[in-house]
């Protein structure tokens, strides 16, 4: 497990699998990276999987108010500890 500073100072927590090329699981709106795990370990065998929770969710924290913006910022941070690009 591991954790990323979004722009406004937010910790988002993932957990990374697998190697190859980087991908960022976003899970919907009710999800967290423990529900995710089972879609996020399929392509774990080709791919370095970055599976997340989403601000406000499991060990994410959140900063109010909620915008799109920041959800935004959050899978930047990640991409850019993914090493700058992944597929999303």
């Amino acid at each position: 497990m591991g954790a990323v500073t979004s722009a406004d100072g937010t910790a988002i927590a993932f957990n990374r699998l697998g190697e190859g090329p980087p991908v960022v699981v976003v899970g919907g709106a009710t999800c967290d990276r423990q529900l995710m795990r089972p879609l996020s370990d399929a392509p774990a065998t080709r791919f370095q999987v970055t599976n997340y929770d989403r601000r406000g969710r499991g060990g994410s924290g959140d900063i109010l108010p909620y915008s799109v913006e920041r959800e935004i910022e959050d899978i930047a941070a990640l991409i850019d500890a993914a090493g700058g690009r992944a597929h999303v």
